[in-house]
């Protein structure tokens, strides 16, 4: 067969790779236990009160590479691997570079070299994950905290931004992996009072609906591959609905969703 003769054409339905990252409370481990069949690798100590499936907690680098090798090589019934979450398991990551090498902490190295270093581990991690993808049809979510950086945007002047709370090196290449990087928050209004002599104040208005945001915008970072709504309910089940191309499912189960309403 030519090389012409083997193009494929069409869209291709394949387990999607997530990155969701978001603020402190909104609802990010609850995503993903919403998701098919979901098994939590646990690098901190947070799922208590979440009704899920879950490795012990790591408590070194090589207990998540223990937990992925189980999942690759094991008879199970997950469709889905959650890592929860990303800035835990870079401290894990870290702590096993500065191991190897005999140095106390990462920044002993110098020049940034142990940043560099700490790559190594994060594509071993993610080829893992890709193994788990590609080869036993799971769907991949990592979850992060936010953090708010200074982004120096050479287009104009320098403004702050949410982005995943990982050192750049590391943030640049989970997010390059990733299908999808969404943002999580709560909606959020302001009003403006006057308080008279010319001056204004200005407060924040919510009542604690959370969403999530799918494409940049110079308030957050995010991409997403499947054209989806600039914002959605922060819900698993509307999200996988439009990766399966199901818009109307989609917008039904949105209707039906109670994940973005406060309790």
């Amino acid at each position: 067969m030519s090389m012409l003769e083997s193009i494929q054409k069409g869209r291709i339905t394949a387990p999607r790779r997530t990155l969701l990252y978001g603020v402190h409370g909104v609802g990010k481990s609850t995503f993903g236990a919403m998701a098919e069949r979901p098994v939590f690798i646990q690098t901190e100590d947070g799922l208590a009160d979440i009704e899920c499936e879950r490795f012990p907690l790591a408590e070194k680098y090589g207990d998540v590479l223990h937990a992925l090798g189980a999942l690759y090589t094991e008879t199970h019934q997950y469709q889905t691997v959650v890592l929860d979450s990303l800035d835990w398991l870079e401290r894990l990551i870290w702590a096993e570079v500065c191991a190897r090498r005999g140095v106390e902490s990462i920044e002993d190295f110098g020049f940034g070299k142990g940043f560099v270093f700490a790559l190594t581990h994060w594509r071993e991690v993610l080829s893992g994950l890709d193994a788990l993808r590609n080869e036993r049809g799971m769907d991949v979510i990592l979850l992060a905290h936010a953090q708010i950086e200074k982004f120096n945007n050479p287009e104009t002047d320098a403004y702050d931004r949410y982005a995943p709370r990982l050192q750049k090196l590391a943030s640049a290449l989970v997010q390059e992996w990733a299908d999808e990087v969404l943002f999580a928050t709560y909606r959020v209004h302001t009003k403006q009072s006057d308080e008279g002599f010319n001056r204004k104040r200005t407060v924040g208005l919510g009542v604690g609906e959370r969403i999530i945001r799918t494409t940049e915008r110079p308030a957050h970072l995010a991409k997403n591959r499947l054209n989806l709504p600039d914002e959605m309910p922060l819900d698993w089940r509307m999200y996988a609905a439009h990766a399966r191309g199901e818009a109307h499912a989609a917008a039904e189960s949105a209707i039906e969703s109670d994940i973005s309403k406060p309790t």
